[in-house]
């Protein structure tokens, strides 16, 4: 008889994994919550404390790599960690946030990881980049899905800081000269559960599924040493169940990341395995309960990423209090070279933030993402650009987009807000930074998507 335990989810954003574990769960018969903003609530009466939705156990999967202000969202679970016990709880969570601070945990740990160099000051961080050779990495300490991350030459000015967050230098680590690639071996609870190689697309050095890497099981054929790796680094950092991002040098394998919401669908799609039992066989496993290998093994090999019952109802939805800005708004516009105080025009019409190529040189804007195609009133068959990471500072707010590059020279502004930032604000058409009434006729543009 399956035990009365009641498995909690912690994810504010909707994803695929969140979900997958959820409906593991209540395929296995033990009960669900999707701890949300919807739904959740921590009360103190008379010395005590709850949660609301009542849980048994906590499978944290908050995303705050991609969070602007993660703190608080460490804070959240700190304080449900106190109530409950969790799976990657908050403090190792923590530490893999933060690549360099994972890096320390693991070189403590005695895990091999590539040369980087942290520093606080451009200066500094410049003066150390010979050691690193023709090209390296350059990653924010922060980031997501490849986000954050460029391949840099030797001569190219680096700022210490990207937006808000600090920024080092990596060794670029690469055995196959063909073909850029490396391995995310996938852990839960001390167990090595599949395995794949990633590949970069075409024209791309990042290997990322969310970039459009392809992908190769290799979980039965994954060597010795390398499985051990990749448990010590979970290990070392301390979680539960995490994505372990593997490549291989001249001599011998690196841990590039230690991954705490790693995805599952490259993997599944290689491997036919789903992380999602194994890790609520884990979460039950951590208050006392049991899960037949059996069992685990029957679901293993579907990845149900449907919506589970434990879903939220939405609450009624009122009217946003979003903050005002300008039709005409100064901006700071920030890469990997420096920032930039700019006019920006709003443009709901445009899907896309766009950016002047010669600003956006400048800058330090880059690598090219992706090519879209965007349609202008003036060409109706659309045109093509490319789109390159940009962040964007709006009285003090930062925002991460993939802006797209074009020669904006013959119009009035080098960028060009788009409904990516402009959905967190509401426009006041009659508002001008630059205090003009005059006409503006620049082209408005959207993004064939």
């Amino acid at each position: 008889m399956t035990e009365d335990i009641t498995v909690g989810v912690l994810s504010l954003h909707s994803s695929k994994e969140s979900k997958a574990i959820l409906n593991a769960a209540d395929e296995l018969g033990y009960g669900t919550e999707w701890l949300r903003e919807e739904n959740l609530t921590v009360s103190a009466t008379d010395g005590g404390m709850t949660i609301e939705p009542d849980v048994d156990v906590i499978a944290n999967r908050l995303l705050l790599s991609s969070d602007e202000h993660p703190v608080e969202g460490i804070g959240l679970a700190l304080t449900l960690n106190e109530l409950v016990p969790m799976l990657n709880e908050p403090l190792p969570a923590t530490r893999a946030l933060h690549k360099f601070a994972s890096a320390a945990a693991l070189a403590e740990g005695g895990v091999a990881v590539p040369d980087a160099l942290l520093a606080l000051s451009n200066d500094r961080l410049n003066a150390g980049r010979e050691r690193f050779g023709e090209r390296a990495v350059y990653k924010t300490a922060i980031g997501t899905h490849g986000g954050g991350t460029w391949m840099v030459e030797l001569d190219d000015p680096l700022n210490a800081q990207v937006g808000d967050r600090h920024a080092f230098l990596q060794e670029y680590l690469d055995h196959d000269g063909d073909r850029h690639h490396d391995l995310r071996v996938y852990v839960v609870d001390g167990q090595v559960v599949a395995a794949m190689n990633r590949y970069a697309p075409e024209g791309e050095w990042r290997t990322n599924v969310a970039l459009g890497g392809e992908v190769e099981d290799v979980t039965g054929a994954l060597p010795a040493d390398v499985r051990q790796m990749a448990l010590a680094a979970t290990d070392a950092v301390g979680l539960d169940y995490a994505g372990v991002d593997i490549v291989q040098g001249e001599d011998g394998y690196y841990v590039l990341e230690v991954n705490p919401t790693a995805g599952f669908r490259g993997l599944f799609r290689a491997s036919g395995v789903s992380p999602a039992p194994y890790i609520v066989r884990a979460a039950v496993e951590r208050v006392g309960g049991s899960v037949p290998d059996s069992e685990v093994e029957r679901l293993s090999d579907r990845l149900d990423d449907s919506r589970p019952a434990a879903m939220p109802a939405k609450p009624k939805a009122t009217a946003p209090e979003n903050v005002t800005i300008g039709y005409i708004e100064e901006v700071v516009a920030t890469g990997t070279r420096g920032n930039k105080t700019v006019l920006a025009k709003s443009d709901t019409g445009a899907t896309r933030t766009s950016i002047d190529a010669e600003l956006a040189a400048e800058i330090g804007t880059g690598p090219i993402l992706d090519i879209v195609k965007i349609k202008s009133g003036s060409v109706k068959s659309g045109r093509s650009r490319p789109v390159v990471d940009l962040v964007v500072g709006i009285g003090g707010t930062q925002h991460t987009v993939t802006a797209s590059v074009e020669d904006r020279s013959h119009m009035d502004y080098p960028l060009l807000l788009g409904r990516d930032i402009l959905k967190h604000y509401q426009v006041d058409v009659n508002r001008r930074a630059d205090d003009e009434r005059e006409p503006d006729t620049e082209e408005e543009e959207s993004t064939l998507e």
